[in-house]
């Protein structure tokens, strides 16, 4: 869906994105992960076309970008920064124009998709208010109707949840995945890993202009080998499994050696009560912060 090969981009001396080989698949929700800075946003401009890049390759639906771009980009719907808009017209309004300007659906079907994406992402009783009255969660809502206008195959999305409070960026969750399951491939660029963890299949993250990692997040998050346990007794516990002991997260034991169940045995009949016993498993933040370089920067991206 997306391949980049050695992709660079430089702003005079300064390297914004460094090398980097995406790998998007067909059917993927893929949280594209780093820093402030690290890059993401250069890239996702290079992916459209609005930033040329400095050296190496990207195709898109197996197409040559930008060369191509034309043929392609209308299967993309795309939110990149802030989105932008006529403020003193309505959202309906706005929605018209960019649907008339390019290779939008029948005419006579128009008032009926701006109608349907507005519900969709919640600006459906506010749609004919001027837009300079929208707050910022509400133009992100409205840039994300605008990606969603021309019922793309493949959503390009830069931080789609900026501005918004908790119960939207939920709502906007729920609306990817509704997309996605009905055959919508996602390539979402984020900084919130909870929000990503909870949506993604697939994640590259980014560190100072380079991929430092590429997987699928089942993947990643694979049981370690290791069994965290609480027990209303920690302190005998913790001398029982004297020798698997490996060290405390928490108010958690972090256990090695033995299966789960043989731990949940020996703990049981000792007179034990264990509370919880569980495989670990990294958390995203946990994973990024492993693949993230410590060194000092040598170039800034936005």
């Amino acid at each position: 869906m997306i391949t980049t090969r050695a992709l660079v981009k430089r702003f005079g001396r300064i390297t914004a994105v460094d090398g980097i080989d995406l790998d998007v698949r067909a059917g993927d929700v893929y949280g594209f992960l780093g820093a402030n800075g690290s890059g993401k946003t250069t890239t996702v401009r290079m992916l459209l076309g609005l930033v040329l890049a400095t050296s190496g390759e990207i195709e898109m639906f197996g197409a040559r970008i930008p060369a191509r771009a034309g043929k392609v980009l209308g299967r993309v719907g795309s939110l990149v920064e802030g989105p932008a808009a006529y403020g003193h017209l309505s959202a309906r309004v706005n929605l018209a124009l960019l649907d008339a300007a390019g290779p939008g659906g029948p005419r006579q079907s128009r008032a009926r998709r701006i109608a349907e994406v507005l519900d969709q992402v919640g600006l459906g009783e506010v749609g004919r208010r001027p837009v300079k009255h929208y707050s910022l969660g509400m133009r992100h809502r409205l840039g994300l109707a605008v990606a969603l206008l021309r019922k793309p195959e493949l959503l390009i999305l830069d931080e789609p949840t900026n501005g918004l409070d908790p119960q939207g960026i939920r709502e906007i969750r729920e609306l990817l995945l509704d997309l996605h399951r009905q055959g919508t491939t996602v390539f979402l660029s984020s900084h919130l890993l909870a929000e990503v963890e909870q949506m993604c299949s697939r994640v590259g993250v980014l560190d100072r202009g380079r991929l430092v990692l590429q997987d699928d997040l089942a993947t990643l998050q694979r049981p370690t080998g290791r069994t965290l346990i609480r027990t209303a007794d920690p302190a005998r516990a913790a001398a029982l499994l004297d020798g698997r002991l490996v060290g405390w997260r928490g108010d958690e034991m972090v256990v090695t050696g033995e299966p789960p169940a043989v731990l949940n045995a020996m703990l049981v009949n000792a007179g034990l009560d264990v509370v919880e016993l569980r495989p670990e498993r990294r958390t995203l933040e946990e994973i990024v912060l492993a693949a993230t370089d410590p060194l000092p920067e040598r170039g800034v991206g936005a």
